[in-house]
Formats: C-alpha cells, sequence, structure tokens
C-alpha cells in the first residue's frame, strides 16, 4: 500500500461515498475503486460495506481507517518539521485555557512571547477539556495534579486561595476566618469545575445549614457579586489582585485550612509539536523560577495535608 492509496481510502471513509470522494480529490470513480480494491487485496479483507445507499466501513476498514490516519498526520508533521528548521517562528499557535488564567496568569507570558515571537497568532480555546487530548490545540493550561499518562506537565503557577468578602463585610476586620463563620453568610459558588468540588468537599458537613446565594459560571462575575454585597466566596489571591488594593474585596486566611490552586502547562509528549509551541514552552520555562517549580506537587501526586488541599 502506499500513501496515495490511503488516502483515496480516507476520503470514501469520511464521505461515504466514491463519487463524492473522486470528485473531492479530482480523480475518477474507477480510478478511486481500483485503489480500494487494491487495499482490500493486500489486507485480504473487505474494507467497505457497498449494500446500502451509503458507503460504511467495515471493521477491517475502521482498523485501518485509525492507522492511515496516523500516517496521514506522521506526514504532516514530517514536512513541517523539516519546513521549520532554521525558520524563524511564525503561524499559530492554539492554547487551551480558561478565562481566568488568561487573565491573571498568563499576560506577562503571552506580553514576553510576543516581544520575542511577533509574527506568532495566539488563539485561546475556553472549553478544551479534551481538545488537548485530541490533538486540536497544541497546549493546555489546567490544574494540578494531572493524571494523563500521555502528557508532558511543565507546573507554571501556584496561589493560595482565601476567602473574599466585600471591604464592609463583618468578617472584613477578621485575621483569619473559620469555617463556621464562614458558613454564617450567603455564599457565591462557583457553578462547576475543580474548584466548586474543593468547595463541596471543604463544606459537606455543614451543607444542611448553607446559604447559597448564587451559582456563577466566572471568577470575574463572582468578584463583581461579592463586592456588591450578594455573598461572600473564596478565590485565589493573584484573581482578587486588582480589587483588593481599590479597597472593594478584602482577602482573609481561611483558619485551619491551606487551599492552594495549582496550574500546569501540558501537551502531548507523543505528538510533534509546531515550532510555535515548543518556543512558547521555552519562554513559561523561563519564566517559571525553578524554585516555585519544585514546591509544586508531581503531576498525579496529592502531596495535601488535611490541613492543606490543592484546589482541583
Amino acid at each position: 500500500m502506499d500513501y496515495d492509496q490511503l488516502a483515496s481510502f480516507l476520503e470514501v471513509a469520511k464521505l461515504g461515498s466514491f463519487s463524492r470522494a473522486a470528485e473531492k480529490i479530482y480523480r475518477t470513480q474507477p480510478a478511486v475503486s481500483a485503489q480500494v480494491r487494491l487495499l482490500e487485496q493486500e489486507c485480504g479483507e473487505k474494507l467497505f460495506d457497498r449494500s446500502g445507499k451509503r458507503v460504511l466501513l467495515t471493521p477491517a476498514g475502521e482498523v485501518l481507517r485509525r492507522y492511515a490516519e496516523k500516517l496521514r498526520d506522521l506526514q504532516k508533521e514530517a514536512l513541517q518539521a523539516i519546513a521549520e528548521l532554521n525558520q524563524t517562528p511564525r503561524g499559530k499557535l492554539f492554547i487551551g485555557a480558561n478565562e481566568a488564567t488568561c487573565l491573571y496568569v498568563l499576560p506577562q507570558t503571552f506580553a514576553r512571547f510576543k516581544q520575542l515571537y511577533p509574527q506568532v497568532q495566539i488563539s485561546i480555546y475556553r472549553n478544551f477539556s479534551q481538545k488537548v487530548q485530541e490533538g486540536a490545540v497544541d497546549l493546555g493550561i489546567v490544574t494540578l495534579p494531572q493524571t494523563a499518562s500521555n502528557m508532558e506537565v511543565i507546573p507554571m503557577f501556584r496561589d493560595e486561595v482565601q476567602v473574599v468578602v466585600p471591604k464592609n463585610h463583618p468578617l472584613a476586620k477578621n485575621r483569619s476566618v473559620t469555617l463556621k463563620e464562614l458558613i454564617a453568610y450567603p455564599l457565591i459558588l462557583p457553578k462547576t469545575g475543580h474548584t466548586r468540588n474543593v468547595m463541596d468537599r471543604l463544606l459537606r458537613e455543614y451543607r444542611d445549614q448553607l446559604q447559597i446565594s448564587m451559582e456563577l459560571a466566572s471568577v470575574e462575575s463572582i468578584k463583581k457579586f461579592v463586592g456588591a454585597g450578594l455573598g461572600v466566596s473564596l478565590l485565589s489571591r493573584t484573581y482578587a489582585g486588582p480589587e483588593v488594593p481599590a479597597g472593594v474585596l478584602k482577602l482573609i486566611p481561611l483558619e485551619g485550612h491551606k487551599l492552594f490552586r495549582e496550574l500546569g502547562l501540558i501537551y502531548r509528549r507523543d505528538r510533534y509539536l509546531s515550532l510555535p509551541a515548543k518556543v512558547f514552552i521555552e519562554v513559561v520555562r523561563e519564566s517559571t523560577p525553578a524554585s516555585k517549580a519544585s514546591n509544586l506537587p508531581r503531576p498525579g501526586r496529592d502531596t495535601a495535608t488535611p490541613k492543606t488541599a490543592a484546589i482541583r
């Protein structure tokens, strides 16, 4: 089998039609059919079920499709790697990161990267839970620990999570706040995500006493409504950075519990990385002090003690 045969096979599998595949790759239908027949002869199995209106893959065809897609991707990666030799990074870099990470963790990294590589365009994907795994984005920034065995992880951010209240709140004068004091007030919770899971576990024994005022989808919304006096919440210190010096919000440590939010840059170690992705990784490594990274738990391990927990 050769690459040309596999390319024709993949088009037929994608479009479910020999005639439409032939049109797509500018060949005649008999030529495409002949290529598929040669593949079937070599494999010793039928690759397509031609009995219906739409051509469907057989079980053998499904197996070949997976390997043919890998070969196609490898060919693209090989050509890209050769083309990148001695080149200045350019093109697009696809990164998965949520809104708060983009606003409060990445600006300086992005600024440094754009200063060094102005010809690279950065595209951010906010809903990317599977996109790094699927290869739809080059890099992702996720909460640690990360347990996927095929992912390389570079720790890049660690920040304490504390109680956040309006500046004139009764708790604002406290040096620390207990869970019992916290639940005496309406709570504003993140609607979903790792932080919400940690808060649910933390407050489980008080669930019958909780006053949940609001459930919100973004850090920005939580800050706005806490500042408006509609409730209290838990928030990373960095995320409350602008509002605390301005006197809008007050951060207070949670007594008896040390909570941390830890983020890492991840990428598939078994996939070829584009040149823009490689140089972005280098910028992250240079901007993450070794001493800071060494304090983070290893990916896939939870090093928290009963009074210290990572926001996951």
